[in-house]
């Protein structure tokens, strides 16, 4: 904006100009080349004239011969104002802001091309200006996005995070949402934006040298990383944690990483009481299901009087209660275990499988 109103001044040889804007009260200068003053009383200022005719430039050429300035307190004194020639900034709307002006302490005229450069220099200042407007909604536009997604984030039931991995191993968070305090009790998410590689101390012993293989492996070939890994949240407590990542290589050589960690801990006890109830129904229900098969192949096989078949229907009942009774306490024992992990996406990729747990 002042290189352009120096080229007024230049193109017009005048000593000074101004990008002025007009409102309810005063005319504030934008940009000044040759000029000291930052703003003056609207009804002081020449600028408030050529808002009434936007598509006209307003050409005072000597401001002492003309009745609407004769009181005006510029055009007093050693350096008063004697020339004026302002063209309007002028909007989409047909709204006038101000105007690019050329000012001299002495009487000129301006030639016609001297108007015209004035006039384009005006639309000029009019297009940097709606540029400035726009980047500055884009930019409000992309901070409110911005902390909208930052909440979203702080919010949301894990860690989600963009890492930037350097040629020589060192690490560093772009972005860690607030999920890793929840996930990691009596953690400080400030301090490991500083230190990412203190989260390893959280990692079970005997998962770390495994994890920071895929980490490595995951950088080199920039495949994607999927694993399960446990972490220590206490003395006594572990639980078990999902890393998901896809990495990217700059033109620098950082790989950045865009992932998540969840915790998957009900998936795994989920998993577990699954494999429990499997091992129960095809192991303790084989007694009693060999027992009934054997009573109804004699069944079939032998003479028997009514007494004796009484007595096989006695021993049928004593097994049916007793695969009912089992049916039952595995029934509550599920349901009290479902009850844990109620709402829990079984859709999750399984992990840890081949892990030893604790």
């Amino acid at each position: 904006m002042d290189e352009l109103a120096e080229i007024a001044s230049v193109i017009c040889d005048t000593p000074m100009s101004l990008i002025t804007m007009v409102d309810k009260d005063r005319t504030w200068h934008k940009s000044k080349y040759g000029f000291d003053v930052d703003e003056v009383n609207r009804k002081d200022s020449f600028c408030q004239h050529a808002l009434d005719n936007p598509s006209e430039i307003l050409i005072v050429e000597d401001a002492q011969l003309d009745k609407k300035f004769i009181d005006n307190p510029f055009t007093k004194g050693d350096n008063a104002i004697r020339f004026y020639a302002g063209a309007p900034l002028v909007t989409k709307k047909g709204y006038v802001l101000g105007t690019l002006c050329v000012v001299d302490t002495k009487p000129r005229k301006l030639t016609d091309i001297q108007k015209r450069a004035l006039y384009i220099l005006s639309k000029k200042a009019m297009d940097y200006l709606n540029s400035r407007k726009l980047i500055l909604l884009q930019n409000n536009n992309i901070e409110l996005n911005a902390l909208k997604l930052k909440k979203l984030t702080d919010l949301a039931p894990c860690i989600i995070y963009q890492l930037q991995i350097a040629k020589n191993g060192e690490m560093k968070f772009d972005f860690l949402s607030k999920g890793i305090n929840s996930s990691l009790p009596n953690f400080d998410s400030e301090l490991i934006k500083k230190s990412p590689k203190l989260i390893f101390d959280f990692i079970h012993p005997d998962d770390l040298p495994y994890v920071k293989q895929s980490i490595k492996e995951s950088s080199k070939h920039l495949t994607e990383w999927n694993i399960a890994y446990r972490v220590k949240i206490s003395e006594n407590k572990t639980e078990w944690h999902l890393g998901r990542a896809l990495p990217e290589k700059t033109k620098k050589g950082t790989v950045i990483w865009y992932g998540t960690i969840q915790n998957i801990t009900s998936l795994i006890e989920y998993e577990k009481t699954m494999e429990q109830i499997m091992f129960d129904i095809s192991h303790v229900l084989r007694k009693p299901v060999a027992n009934l098969l054997g009573l109804t192949n004699l069944i079939e096989n032998e003479k028997f009087s009514e007494l004796n078949f009484k007595e096989y229907v006695g021993y049928i009942k004593i097994v049916s209660d007793e695969l009912d009774n089992f049916i039952k306490k595995l029934n509550q024992t599920y349901r009290q275990k479902n009850k844990k992990i109620a709402g829990f996406n079984r859709n999750f990729p399984k992990a840890g499988s081949k892990k030893k747990n604790n």
